[in-house]
């Protein structure tokens, strides 16, 4: 079996974000929390993951803050998982690959559902990155650059 490189300390905040949810099970568990799913069995059922795998992603993801277990809401012995606001803030992520695979997927037409506005029960726009003052931005027009240091305490600088 070859052990996975862990990523959490990397300079990247991608690489970072990947050792958490970078895995297709744990983005898939993430996106049926979001639908509404909200017990092992239901996960189990919706994925067809063997029961193995989704305990190791399940305690993964609660281990992560992604997931935290509660008691059942229907008051039953079950346990029960719901997304944390660090799991909720996946959202968008989700929604940006959703609308990658609907641009550039080789068989649109066989994705079986659309994403739209609850309320009025249309299509969501594709998502954009704007600058601050209302720019919209390409990935032509961002750079990286290092973060300011952070100020030395008056301890560690004695």
């Amino acid at each position: 079996m070859v052990k996975r490189t862990s990523l959490e300390d990397a300079e990247c905040p991608i690489a970072r974000s990947l050792d958490a949810i970078g895995d297709w099970w744990s983005m898939l568990i993430i996106r049926d929390a979001l639908l509404g799913a909200r017990r092992f069995g239901e996960f189990q059922k919706n994925l067809g993951l063997a029961k193995n795998i989704l305990t190791v992603r399940l305690r993964t993801l609660v281990d992560q803050g992604i997931l935290k277990m509660t008691a059942a809401s229907d008051g039953s012995a079950y346990q029960e998982y719901v997304l944390t606001p660090k799991g909720r803030g996946v959202f968008p992520v989700l929604v940006a690959l959703r609308q990658w695979s609907e641009e550039f997927d080789q068989r649109p037409d066989e994705i079986a559902t659309i994403m739209v506005d609850r309320e009025k029960g249309r299509p969501v726009r594709k998502l954009e990155l704007y600058s601050q003052d209302g720019r919209l931005l390409s990935a032509a027009d961002t750079a990286l650059k290092p973060r300011p240091a952070a100020r030395r305490s008056k301890r560690s600088a004695a």
